[in-house]
């Protein structure tokens, strides 16, 4: 599956970063960049060979996000949710959602978003109160990527010490207000915030039902997954710095972003050291995207150029998918 990870970068390279800097003006991704994604096959990257999709390993998986990350942040980041909801449904006993949703997901015919991160704080942001035939669910999902995109969102409420994830339509109503959200970077990945007051969800839209515990040490995978982005965007800098003739410092910077996916990769059979290497791959992307202005001089922080667009992207990763350790770790590297 190599192939994938090399259609990747061929994508990213001259499709995606081509566009970047207008889809940063914009705030909009067109809907061509996720059409060219499914017809590629990368709407599937999170299903095995057995439901229908590539079975890839963890090595092709982080090279695509990284390829991805370093064309456009706003396609990739938009584009990454939808792989929380292939996987879901590739192991859920619910054979029925799976035969209805999973082969549209991994085609890209359906797009899927993801809301899961107001479960883990405690008190939850989003509750779940069981009631005759569902849940009734009340409290926000504070960024929710995607909306207007999707056709479907993966969400994830706390009943007690137990995570429901479920499948609804992201559409909103009296029990589901929207507010779109105004951001410093990425905003053409359309995030919202949500609100639920008393919102049904239906029993026959629930895939799963794990225990709070299993949920908070399952999630080690998909937080090494989620240190790809700031590494994806710091390669990109020390290309961009490569051009500027900057070998050097775009060496370097290469360097330290092999030394932070080794850290990353170690992380997963050592869970308490994945928030310092997280912490680590975000606070690389931000210096190599300040080495980048530095490097290119006063019209960095012009309107429509890369440099000042990947500070801020960079600014982005520092807090996208992050958790309480990793913002201490980084308050430590920028202490220093």
């Amino acid at each position: 599956m190599t192939d994938l990870a090399a259609r990747a970068r061929t994508l990213a390279d001259e499709l995606l970063f081509p566009a970047a800097a207008e889809v940063d003006l914009k705030g909009e991704v067109p809907i061509s960049h996720f059409d060219a994604l499914a017809a590629e096959g990368f709407y599937g990257l999170a299903a095995p060979k057995e439901t229908g999709g590539p079975g890839l390993d963890l090595p092709v998986m982080i090279q695509i996000l990284e390829a991805m990350a370093g064309g456009c942040l706003s396609t990739m980041f938009t584009w990454v949710q939808h792989h929380g909801l292939v996987a879901g449904l590739s192991l859920t006993d619910r054979a029925d959602l799976r035969e209805r949703y999973l082969p549209a997901l991994i085609s890209g015919e359906l797009k899927a978003g993801a809301s899961f991160a107001a479960v883990i704080p405690t008190p939850p942001r989003l509750r779940a109160e069981r009631v005759e035939g569902g849940y009734l669910l009340d409290g926000e999902a504070p960024f929710v990527s995607g909306w207007g995109i999707i056709d479907l969102l993966q969400l994830c409420a706390r009943d007690g010490d137990t995570i429901v994830s479920a499948i609804i339509d992201p559409v909103a109503g009296e029990q589901l207000a929207v507010q779109p959200l105004d951001l410093v970077a990425a905003q053409g990945t359309s995030t919202v915030h949500l609100g639920f007051t008393r919102y049904f969800l239906a029993d026959d839209r629930v895939y799963g039902k794990v225990p709070y515990a299993d949920f908070i040490a399952g999630n080690t995978f998909v937080s090494r997954l989620n240190g790809c982005a700031p590494l994806g965007l710091a390669a990109r800098a020390a290309r961009l710095l490569e051009d500027l003739g900057k070998a050097d410092v775009a060496a370097g910077i290469r360097a330290e972003i092999d030394t932070v996916r080794a850290r990353l990769d170690a992380s997963l059979a050592d869970p308490p050291s994945l928030p310092a290497a997280r912490a680590a791959g975000a606070e690389l992307a931000f210096r190599a995207a300040g080495a980048l202005v530095a490097a290119n001089g006063s019209t960095s922080v012009l309107a429509g150029r890369h440099p000042q667009r990947l500070v801020r992207e960079a600014t982005f990763l520092l807090v996208a998918a992050s958790r309480p350790e990793i913002k201490a770790g980084l308050l430590d590297l920028f202490s220093r």
